[in-house]
């Protein structure tokens, strides 16, 4: 039977090619995969068969599609498959969390980080292999910016991880997409994986407990609000002011604080939701009581809350975190001016869990002569 036969094929072109050439099935949406049932001269209920299959009772081998025909699975059994990421290495941290390094079908490195709590697990997601904007203190800019992840990437974090640790789909999970990458420089890609896990027919993670982290590309942040159905949106701050922020992170000098500052009050949140700033604290740099005075003024009148993080540090580079003393004075002069903030301590930090840090070991690793590792 030849396969896709051109029936509406011409709307999901791009994902078709990409089907064409991997073979795995993980990342088409709804539409796609009556369409791809179609191409095979299938019912297109059999592609609502498929998404079901695939998303909601995570079937990995087509043998396991009992509802479709027996001809239809030994077609796609010959031809297709359902693959997650490979997991190279998982590391396990005294405090419960676990970093895994995982291989996609190109042979690159991406990482996850699983956080269990008391009544709920969250899963930070890698949106890029590597990224391109240089922040001063992220490992992850050491990597340099290699692509972007598919949906079907993304979603296959989220399925390896509930396989590794047998979470079933009733499990509370919260998934942030603050690993490896800028999402926003990814976004028709992201918004995919999303809608696909957000989907009560298909992953069925509560569309609230979706976040997407940016550094602040504001043609990007526009384009999110007009969304119908999206995730929650994180702000990577980082810093008081211009100079300082631009030094931290380049990206700032094509879209300065000011106009993200603009775009995120004309942001429009819906009753529930605040914007979060994501602030890391590193010593002598961003963590004085003026710079938290800043902060507080640069957020004034915003319905918005701020995460302090205490940088989690590595030998690559030369920030530390600052003593916990001076964390408390900074979250204490944002309550004083009314701004809601908490401190998020640095999950796995015996694991190196600090996004990058993982490959760049293995990269470091692989470079090492025979006799040295």
């Amino acid at each position: 039977m030849p396969l896709y036969r051109g029936v509406n094929m011409e709307r999901n072109g791009h994902e078709m090619d990409s089907v064409k050439q991997s073979g795995n099935l993980l990342g088409l949406n709804l539409a796609e995969l009556e369409d791809f049932a179609v191409s095979y001269g299938q019912p297109r209920y059999r592609g609502r068969q498929l998404y079901h299959g695939i998303y909601a009772r995570r079937v990995r081998d087509f043998g396991g599609f009992t509802d479709l025909n027996r001809e239809f699975r030994e077609s796609l059994s010959s031809l297709h498959q359902i693959t997650y990421p490979e997991v190279q290495r998982e590391f396990r941290s005294h405090d419960g969390s676990v970093r895994y390094l995982f291989r996609v079908g190109d042979g690159n490195s991406i990482e996850t980080v699983s956080m269990p709590e008391e009544n709920r697990t969250t899963l930070c997601l890698s949106s890029q292999v590597g990224c391109a904007l240089d922040c001063r203190f992220c490992f992850t800019a050491l990597l340099g910016g290699k692509r972007n992840l598919t949906a079907g990437e993304m979603i296959g974090q989220v399925l390896a991880v509930a396989a590794a640790e047998s979470l079933a789909r009733t499990a509370r999970l919260n998934l942030v997409f603050m690993g490896m990458g800028e999402p926003l420089l990814n976004l028709p890609q992201v918004l995919k994986a999303v809608k696909i896990l957000a989907d009560s027919k298909g992953v069925g993670v509560a569309l609230r407990r979706i976040t997407v982290s940016t550094v602040g590309i504001t043609p990007r942040i526009e384009e999110l609000a007009r969304e119908p159905r999206r995730p929650k949106l994180a702000l990577s701050l980082n810093a008081s002011s211009e100079e300082q922020r631009s030094a931290l992170m380049p990206i700032n000098k094509k879209y300065p604080l000011a106009e993200l500052l603009r775009v995120c009050r004309a942001y429009p949140l819906r009753p529930w939701e605040r914007l979060t700033f994501e602030y890391v604290l590193l010593e002598g740099c961003n963590d004085s009581d003026a710079d938290a005075r800043r902060v507080a003024d640069l957020l004034r009148g915003l319905r918005a809350k701020v995460n302090l993080i205490p940088y989690n540090s590595g030998p690559e580079l030369p920030y530390r975190s600052p003593p916990f003393e001076r964390v408390l004075a900074f979250q204490q002069i944002l309550t004083d001016h009314r701004i809601p903030a908490f401190i998020r301590l640095s999950r796995g930090q015996d694991i190196r869990a600090a996004c990058g840090q993982l490959s760049l070991e293995g990269l470091r690793q692989s470079a090492l002569p025979a006799s040295a590792s």
